[in-house]
């Protein structure tokens, strides 16, 4: 994340997320604002759902209902324009104080992905650098980078054993 633009949560009234996400883009072309707010996000998820029939269909879903996610950076005047929207009860934080979202929680929500080149393939040799097991070596089992995991087989106690590590605790060894 940059250093001034932050993630905020705005709370709205329950089913008025996209249109409070479309005033507030709106407004933002008008005045000039997209150096300001950069980002909206509504999370989605997919959902199976059984109907009475027992039938099976997929259904998106609102994750947080009743809230918009907003990467801006905070001054006065984009603190107003977003809170005079129509349908915005207000930021989530202490009274007239938002507070953004920690880097962690953008992360797990997917909000914004650190990018990681992966430099190794299944079968090589890889040295862990972060963790418990650091200075372990092994081979590269298995590779998810979509769960930012990778699964290394690493022999203790003259036993193989599979462990389960992210993406930037192992690189390859020489």
């Amino acid at each position: 994340m940059s250093d001034s633009a932050k993630w905020y949560v705005i709370h709205t009234y329950s089913g008025y997320e996209n249109a409070v996400k479309t005033s507030i883009e709106k407004f933002v072309t008008g005045r000039g604002m997209e150096d300001k707010i950069l980002r909206m996000e509504i999370p989605m998820e997919t959902v199976t759902e059984v109907t009475e029939a027992g039938t099976t269909k997929e259904v998106e879903r609102k994750v947080f209902p009743g809230y918009v996610l907003i990467k801006m950076i905070m001054t006065d005047d984009t603190w107003h324009l977003v809170r005079n929207v129509r349908g915005v009860t207000g930021f989530v934080g202490s009274a007239n104080k938002a507070i953004p979202l920690t880097e962690e929680e953008v992360l797990a929500m997917g909000m914004e992905k650190h990018e990681i080149v992966v430099r190794y393939k299944e079968g090589d040799h890889v040295r862990i650098v972060d963790g418990p097991l650091s200075t372990f070596t092994g081979v590269v089992e298995e590779i998810e980078p979509e769960k930012n995991r990778v699964s290394v087989m690493v022999s203790m106690f003259g036993r193989e054993t599979p462990v389960e590590l992210e993406l930037d605790q192992v690189e390859v060894l020489d």
